[in-house]
């Protein structure tokens, strides 16, 4: 059922309200299945105000609405209702790739068009939307006298909690996560922000298509108790018509139930722009770390035989990433990184051969002075990919500069990942050739295991994470253990699945720089078949289990397969995995990988197969710092 197709709405039901009572009269959107509802209205002053209620429970108290801006009075009082319009929108829609291969959006939705006493008049609509998994909302400024080209200089979005919650704050999108009171919330708070306002009620603020504008983050409130308010990252230059991105929050019984719901940013997006997806394609990436011709073939070669889809050269293949002289058209190793030799060509062509694809790393240096050139030149060198590396975000200048690479990246068939400051608000619908993302305290950063924990139910809940996921390297025994490694190629999503970063084929050269040392070399453990069959996107996601910074366990089909990664804290517990989600009446194999220091190898992990079926129910015994990884088949 369409009541109306995105952009154009076409409303069932048209409402005028009379400027007397439009102050007095507050309007109500309910979600399709009746659980939330938002109230929107003006105060006395004629202040735009929201709040939203899950059943008996109030989600956030009454919110403000409104803008200040450069030379111009304020846009956030005296205004009176002018119209509405309500609406309804059903359909299901299958992305290119994701966490599940067939997304309903299905919301009702409230326009209100608000104009103030100014001479010409100001205009402004409110777009609410009431989903059920959250609500959201927009505004919109119409083409008008009043409002030609003007300058936001604050966005005063308010989000007004009716208790001082607990909630987990983090101040740099690769920052480290502690958990707070609102009230301990400081300025420059991360999005999307999680809060626990129950045990059985979950919330989670945040943005959505962000292409045009300054990023935002979140900052406390001093006008309402337990608020807090939009920060952009800078100004914003309008020239109506134009809509800002979307605010949402995110409504859901558990942290759990929230990440199964994130396809919300999604629907807020715009359909795939992309006529031709074929030469899209998601896959596992090992990076070649010595920067030679030796290293990419020993890489591609390990590829092909584990499963692996892709290479790629980071840093220092065209020169110093820093240094303003390197050129990212030609083949220049860095030699502090690396004394080469590299014949990228030939390393590509082996590739190519093997069907491996090659992705490099490009720094923002070289990317703001040479995109309109290296990009049509690396499609015509055979590139599959380019990583986008340190660039700029939060002004709209960088926003609009970066969602702009992203499209001519589509132009010449090229995926994108783009690393580091950078977090996602659903473009990967629109632009599905941005494959992942950074804007994550991954592996890099040497994380403990409960900021992994605590990652994976909250900054996951915005889109794909560029995790690069160790495996040899000393910071696993940082971060957890060697199983719970494994459990993150399903637990952190991620359509370039980086693995064994840090690390390099037996075949490489040991001693030639690049960023992994010998005690990196990749052996031939027998658990590493896990990561030559776990996909990387997926047909369905459900979380079993989930406490934020403590454990996780969560289940992802593709085709027939489940694959189920469960990670654990310091705590020692046994958490039971029903396997009620399998087919009835079909017997499985499950292939399960778990932490065991009685194993004599290097990882200590153990492999079980046990025969199982929908009716049995897995005990997983997690030691401290551990984990498991399980693959699920159909029995042959």
């Amino acid at each position: 059922m369409t009541r109306f197709n995105l952009p154009v709405l076409a409303p069932l039901l048209v409402l005028a309200i009379s400027p007397l009572d439009s102050r007095a009269e507050s309007l109500k959107l309910t979600s399709p299945n009746g659980r939330l509802a938002v109230s929107v209205g003006l105060d006395d002053q004629g202040r735009p105000t929201y709040r939203a209620t899950a059943g008996n429970m109030v989600v956030l108290s009454d919110s403000h609405l409104g803008f200040e801006l450069n030379d111009s009075e304020p846009l956030s009082s005296g205004f009176r209702v002018s119209g509405t319009r309500r609406g309804e929108h059903d359909e299901r829609w299958q992305p290119v790739y994701g966490e599940r291969s067939r997304i309903r959006d299905h919301y009702n939705q409230l326009e209100i068009d608000l104009i103030d006493s100014r001479q010409p008049p100001r205009q402004v609509t409110l777009c609410f939307r009431a989903y059920d998994e959250g609500i959201a909302f927009c505004y919109q400024f119409p083409k008008q006298e009043g409002l030609d080209q003007f300058v936001i200089k604050k966005e005063l979005t308010q989000f007004a909690f009716p208790e001082d919650f607990d909630c987990w704050p983090v101040y740099s999108a690769q920052g480290v996560y502690s958990q707070a009171k609102l009230s301990q919330v400081k300025p420059n708070c991360e999005r999307p922000l999680v809060v626990r306002e129950a045990d059985d009620l979950c919330v989670a603020v945040g943005e959505a298509k962000l292409v045009d504008y300054a990023r935002m983050r979140l900052q406390p409130d001093a006008s309402a108790p337990h608020a807090l308010r939009s920060h952009l990252a800078g100004e914003v230059v309008c020239k109506p018509p134009m809509t800002t991105p979307w605010r949402f929050v995110m409504v859901a019984d558990s942290p759990g139930k929230l990440l199964e719901q994130n396809y919300l940013l999604l629907n807020l997006n715009d359909p795939c722009a992309i006529a031709d997806t074929s030469w899209i394609k998601p896959g596992k990436v090992i990076r070649e770390v010595t920067l030679t011709t030796v290293g990419g073939k020993a890489c591609v070669d390990f590829a092909v035989k584990n499963g692996l889809e892709y290479v790629e050269y980071d840093a220092g293949w065209y020169g110093h990433e820093y240094d303003d002289a390197s050129d990212a058209s030609t083949v220049t190793v860095d030699p502090k990184r690396s004394p080469g030799p590299l014949d990228l060509d030939e390393v590509i062509r082996y590739a190519e051969e093997r069907g491996i694809g090659i992705i490099l790393y490009v720094n923002r240096r070289a990317l703001e002075k040479q995109l309109d050139e290296v990009l049509p030149l690396y499609r015509q060198w055979g590139i599959k990919g380019v990583k986008y590396g340190f660039v700029n975000v939060g002004s709209q200048e960088w926003t609009a500069w970066l969602h702009e690479a992203v499209r001519k990246a589509a132009d010449n068939r090229l995926m994108v990942d783009i690393h580091d400051e950078y977090r996602p608000t659903g473009y990967e619908r629109t632009y599905p050739n941005l494959m992942t993302q950074e804007g994550i305290g991954g592996d890099e950063t040497s994380p403990t295991n409960e900021q992994t924990l605590t990652i994976a139910f909250t900054r996951m809940l915005c889109g794909p994470g560029d995790n690069t996921i160790c495996y040899y390297d000393g910071r696993v025994d940082k971060n957890a253990s060697h199983a719970y490694q494994l459990a993150k190629a399903v637990c952190l999503y991620s359509p370039w699945q980086f693995v064994f970063w840090y690390d390099r084929p037996s075949r490489s050269p040991s001693k030639k720089g690049g960023a992994g040392g010998q005690a990196g070399n990749i052996g031939d453990e027998p658990e590493l078949e896990f990561f030559k069959y776990v996909p990387t996107v997926w047909d369905e996601t459900r979380v079993i289990h989930g406490r934020i910074g403590q454990y996780a366990v969560i289940a992802r089909r593709s085709g027939e397969e489940w694959f189920v990664g469960a990670m654990n804290d310091s705590q020692e517990r046994t958490l039971k995995l029903p396997l009620d989600f399998l087919g009835a009446g079909k017997k499985y194999t499950a292939h399960i990988y778990s932490d065991d220091p009685q194993v004599e190898t290097r990882t200590h992990v153990r492999i079980d197969r046990v025969e199982v079926d929908s009716t049995k129910t897995l005990n997983l015994e997690l030691a401290p710092r551990c984990g498991q990884a399980i693959r699920i088949v159909p029995s042959s």
